[in-house]
């Protein structure tokens, strides 16, 4: 009893030093951003270019490129994703799903900056000379990278849920007569809806998060994209390439407003897979 509760308490402790950890480095952000707020020029931000010559520091720009980026990669990477893990799971014969299994676990270990440099020198030549102008560096490139760094995690997710589907489920289709693609897209994509949105919600976040990507691949340019084949700059890599000699300059508060708009995403996606979970607990209970 002693051993469980002392486990219990050290369990709690960490418990308690994630959640302390976290609210301090919010706070943290806030308190250094807050300036901007107290100021008036926080909102304003969101609308304003990026000139410092000007002496305007608005982050729209910013928020558009990294929208643009990530969610164009989340649109290539997903059919992609949902693809594999049903060949995993449900469609694959032979020794290919484990093959395709392992493969997609190594791709997980693989450093950000490797798929950078390979998108150096292989992708973005690919793409200048299919555009036939610019640099190559753009949304466009950043994306289609950006999509094979975050399929792993969505198809790992995908194949779990579909792998936990009940086998009653599955026998009573095939005594149905149904093909295999039938009862992936009647049995085991209906079963598995919330596997998949969890992939999707933690793959979307760490496509908002990832620096390295944009900031070797998508040009980095301050001005507010036009099309999917110009360059833009996201909010990490902002934060990663804007340096201020004064702390207290308004340059240098708008990197903690940056923070803070990539930190409510974060919570309010964490929030939404939360919400996910306990309404397809409370359906579970209801059809017990």
């Amino acid at each position: 009893m002693r051993t469980e509760r002392l486990v219990q308490h050290l369990l709690g402790l960490a418990a308690a030093c994630s959640v302390a950890v976290t609210v301090l480095i919010f706070g943290f952000m806030v308190i250094l951003g807050l300036p901007l707020i107290t100021g008036g020029a926080f909102f304003q931000m969101f609308t304003s270019p990026w000139l410092p010559s000007q002496a305007v520091y608005g982050i729209a720009p910013m928020m558009v490129g990294t929208v643009s980026i990530a969610g164009l990669a989340l649109a290539f990477s997903f059919p992609v994703s949902l693809g594999c893990a049903a060949l995993i799971s449900v469609l694959g014969t032979g020794p290919l799903p484990a093959l395709l299994h392992r493969l997609v676990r190594f791709m997980t270990g693989i450093p950000t900056v490797v798929y950078g440099f390979a998108g150096i020198f292989v992708l973005v030549p690919m793409i200048r000379e299919w555009v036939g102008r610019g640099s190559g560096m753009c949304i466009f490139s950043a994306a289609l990278l950006l999509a094979v760094l975050v399929a792993p995690t969505m198809i790992l997710f995908f194949s779990d849920s579909f792998s936990s589907v009940p086998k009653a489920y599955l026998t009573a289709a095939d005594a149905l007569g149904a093909t295999p693609v039938q009862k992936l897209f009647h049995v085991v994509i209906p079963c598995s809806w919330r596997g998949l949105i969890t992939g999707v919600v933690l793959a979307l976040g760490r496509a908002l998060g990832d620096t390295l990507i944009a900031l070797m691949i998508a040009g980095n340019a301050t001005a507010m994209p036009g099309s999917v084949l110009d360059p833009a700059r996201t909010l990490t890599a902002h934060i990663a390439l804007v340096v201020a000699a004064d702390f207290d300059s308004l340059e240098f508060r708008t990197l903690f407003a940056c923070g803070i708009i990539l930190y409510v995403c974060t919570t309010l996606m964490v929030i939404f897979t939360r919400r996910v979970g306990a309404v397809s607990e409370r359906r579970l209970w209801r059809s017990a």
